[in-house]
């Protein structure tokens, strides 16, 4: 049976665990964007997303999308996901072309990750030498960051560097020390990550 070219997607907004009273959203998606949004939150791995279609529901980004389940053949998905990018450990990390870093804190069912994007790091205070950004990344010449995978969530490969808590309390310190007040206001709640996890998009590729 030829897989459908468009789905019936229904879309609702779900808070705590529970769909929240707005309306119920339904879109048409062609077969590769729904293929594409399932694929950021299972990853490339073709029987969590063989299960998923045939499932017909997913989380994204706090909205539960549903759909009329269907069963896909292994050939037909494969030739579906040879799109998406593969894991690639040969990649070198860049700092220059880091658009976000993952603070990870805690572990196991605690593990949290905390988003801080380039964009918003990178605003200088006043009289400071750097900003909270420049200190995030003058880590990597202390700690090398190692590749970890391809997030297909975030379009991009992952670097990780692991931490110390003393030295992730210093990190901390620093950052705060070059952010302007807002963004201090904003990180008063950090706790000290476990590990920096730096996103760098496939074919940003400039050099520092």
């Amino acid at each position: 049976m030829a897989l459908p070219e468009t789905i019936q997607v229904r879309r609702a907004e779900e808070r705590a665990g529970y769909l929240a009273m707005t309306p119920v959203v339904t879109q048409t998606f062609r077969l590769s964007e729904l293929i594409d949004l399932i694929v950021s939150v299972a990853g490339k791995d073709a029987r969590r997303v063989q299960h998923v279609l045939g499932a017909g529901t997913t989380m994204y980004h706090g909205y539960h999308y549903s759909w009329q389940g269907f069963a896909a053949e292994s050939a037909e998905l494969a030739a579906l996901l040879a799109a998406f990018p593969d894991d690639d450990p040969s990649r070198a990390f860049h700092p220059a072309s880091a658009t976000a870093a993952l603070f990870e804190i805690g572990g196991g069912s605690q593990r949290t990750l905390v988003e801080i994007l380039r964009q918003e790091a990178s605003r200088r205070r006043l009289f400071s030498r750097r900003t909270a950004w420049e200190v995030l990344l003058a880590l990597t010449k202390e700690f090398p960051a190692r590749y970890e995978k391809y997030d297909h969530a975030r379009r991009g490969d992952l670097f990780r560097v692991s931490l110390r808590y003393e030295e992730a309390q210093r990190l901390l310190e620093k950052m705060r020390q070059a952010a302007p007040r807002q963004l201090r206001l904003s990180w008063r709640g950090l706790r000290p990550p476990a590990a920096v996890i730096f996103v760098s998009p496939r074919g940003e590729t400039k050099q520092e």
